[in-house]
């Protein structure tokens, strides 16, 4: 099993979702207001009057064979327009109860 926790912009919310629904990812925690700015590129998202954009971010837990496929759409989808931002990040996941 695996983490992903992917961040994007709020703008994102609805095409985050149906990804995960075609990939049949069904269980996932949503982070609905996330602060911060990409390390090399992209404006910040602060939520103020000179940087008004929001993030959001989805963290899911999927078996091993689902990741590879869900971040090259993920992957798609930030190339598309990559201003927006989009950034996804996986860890092993040891136990779950």
């Amino acid at each position: 099993m695996k983490s992903v926790m992917i961040v994007f912009d709020q703008a994102y919310y609805e095409r985050i979702i149906t990804i995960l629904d075609h990939q049949n990812c069904r269980g996932f925690s949503y982070i609905q207001q996330v602060q911060g700015r990409g390390s090399n590129t992209g404006e910040p998202h602060y939520g103020s009057h000179a940087w008004p954009s929001m993030c959001s971010a989805i963290i899911t837990i999927v078996d091993d064979e689902k990741v590879d496929p869900l971040l090259d759409i993920l992957h798609k989808l930030d190339k598309a327009t990559e201003r927006l931002g989009l950034r996804a990040f996986v860890w092993n996941i040891e136990k779950t109860i």
